[in-house]
């Protein structure tokens, strides 16, 4: 028996519902993700943005003042030394983690047995906690630490890695090296896989060594992975905080002279008297600099590539 064929209005109508379906399901199914992203994304970004621009504390709502905390900028001296020591963290750090961790994955890259044991140690300060990776460190090179025992024992004497200002912030780039080549080798790891062995073999035929298959093989097959840690590395580096904070502490080091951009946005901004507004205007300029930092790198391989 065969059934009547549904009417054209009760097919337009399923139609309908479908379109709706497909329109409002995905959206459905991105409202969480969306939601949080708002709530803890979104909307602090807008908030210090408009925060930057007004006289705003910590119990005082504030004022709209124009562009007068970025013209304090200018004459804090801080801020400066907080950009000083932030740029020269990303000097000091981002080649380090560039080619290290690159070295690093070449050696663990080969199947001999008890290789998954030293990725497995390499990977280990990642997961870490900072706050223990920094303790530690600060009971290694404390006045009484461990090194400082050891050379004194040699005879080379005490060093003051947590005193003097520059031995402290090479301390805290050490500690933040450590810590990164881990994370970084597993990224090229992923990118050594892809590279075809054949090119190896036909370089070593041609009689290159080791060092030359390095520069004509490898570092050509992986340059679009060395961009991308640089510029991962590069905006971790100018937005350091925890390393130099448990190293140098809350002051930022002898006279506060160690103090990056990060830590005095931290010192300015908390507290019953914190000035909202103007730790808003740093927290501006620590983000421009940071995508300045990405579109540099970025430019430049641009460039390489042309």
């Amino acid at each position: 028996m065969r059934h009547p064929p549904p009417a054209a209005g009760t097919v337009k109508a399923s139609s309908l519902r479908v379109r709706r379906q497909l329109v409002t399901s995905p959206w459905l199914f991105a409202a969480p993700g969306l939601l949080v992203a708002g709530l803890f994304v979104l909307y602090p970004f807008v908030s210090t943005v408009v925060n930057a621009f007004t006289d705003r504390r910590t119990l005082v709502p504030g004022e709209f003042v124009g562009l007068a905390n970025f013209r304090e900028l200018l004459h804090d001296d801080m801020f400066w030394i907080g950009l000083r020591n932030s740029a020269l963290y990303v000097v000091g750090v981002v080649p380090a983690l560039v080619v290290l961790p690159l070295l690093l994955a070449l050696l663990v890259q080969r199947n001999i047995p008890g290789i998954t044991f030293f990725r497995s140690a390499f990977y280990t300060p990642v997961v870490a906690s900072i706050v223990v990776v920094g303790l530690i460190w600060v009971w290694l090179l404390d006045e009484r630490g461990l090194v400082n025992s050891l050379l004194e024992t040699v005879g080379v004497g005490r060093v003051g890695f947590l005193s003097d200002q520059w031995l402290l912030l090479v301390s805290a780039m050490t500690v933040t090296v450590w810590k990164g080549l881990g994370y970084y080798m597993i990224i090229y790891l992923a990118a050594l896989a892809h590279v075809p062995r054949e090119l190896h073999e036909a370089a070593a035929v041609d009689g290159a060594g080791a060092v030359r298959r390095f520069l004509t093989v490898t570092v050509p097959a992986v340059r679009s992975t060395m961009v991308l840690v640089g510029a991962l590395s590069s905006v971790a580096a100018f937005k350091v905080f925890s390393e130099v904070y448990l190293m140098a502490g809350p002051s930022g080091g002898p006279a506060g002279e160690d103090t990056t951009l990060v830590m005095l946005v931290q010192r300015t901004g908390t507290g019953l008297t914190g000035r909202i507004g103007y730790a808003s205007a740093l927290s501006l300029v620590v983000f421009v600099v940071t995508v300045a930092l990405m579109l540099l790198v970025l430019r430049a391989d641009r460039r390489e590539e042309s």
